[in-house]
């Protein structure tokens, strides 16, 4: 079944965007564990802070794909979907078990600063995980999310990953979109949004981001994956 034709389609633009973040993010997370010297627990609270943040973020991701857009592309896009659709949920079993390995780690390490090398290790298999199926969604899944998915729909899957995060976090996740991100998508993402929230938003979210990265990456631009 595909949507009514008369109305509009996912603007997937915002996807490059979150995934950039993540992509950036879980990239640097396994060299920052493995710069906090062993027993330094004031670093390792900070460093893993961060981590437990991106672990958050990036469940809450994928359980919107998971709910909301692996349903509709295997009811909608035929042939097409058949084999990319049940491939990116197993990626997301596996991403997840890599998850859950690291998590398990984490939480002594933050309160130790101990155990730093098997942490970092387990990030790396985490990230090297999530890296290429990011890039194989980008590659496949989103051209079927364009034609198969409507803009009402898409919008959801935003709505599940603002409803997933606490508020008090909001303005730093979305400043770290932001931070490599395309000023006419971060436009048309706000676009729905009150006034206040559409002129606030930015100026607090790069705000937040810059003094995160300060604090985490120790300067306010740290790497960007599409430089």
């Amino acid at each position: 079944m595909t949507p009514l034709v008369n109305e509009p389609m996912a603007d997937t633009r915002d996807m490059y965007m979150a995934h950039t973040a993540l992509h950036r993010e879980f990239r640097l997370l396994p060299d920052l564990i493995r710069s906090v010297a062993p027993g330094d627990t004031r670093r390792a609270e900070v460093v893993g802070g961060h981590a437990a943040l991106l672990c958050r973020v990036l469940h809450t991701h994928h359980e919107g794909e998971d709910l909301l857009l692996w349903p509709k592309l295997a009811e909608r896009a035929g042939a097409e979907a058949a084999v990319i659709v049940p491939m990116m949920e197993q990626q997301h079993q596996a991403i997840d078990r890599a998850h859950e390995a690291a998590s398990g780690l984490l939480g002594s390490w933050r309160s130790t600063g101990r155990g730093g090398e098997e942490l970092a290790d387990a990030f790396e298999q985490l990230a090297t995980k999530l890296i290429r199926h990011m890039a194989l969604e980008e590659k496949e899944i989103l051209p079927l999310a364009e034609k198969h998915i409507t803009a009402a729909e898409w919008h959801r899957l935003g709505e599940h990953g603002m409803a997933g995060t606490p508020r008090k976090d909001l303005p730093l996740v979305f400043g770290m979109a932001m931070y490599e991100g395309d000023p006419e998508v971060i436009k048309a993402v706000l676009a729905k949004a009150p006034l206040p929230v559409r002129l606030l938003v930015p100026v607090v979210g790069r705000r937040r981001y810059a003094s995160h990265a300060r604090q985490v990456h120790g300067t306010v631009t740290p790497f960007r994956v599409r430089s």
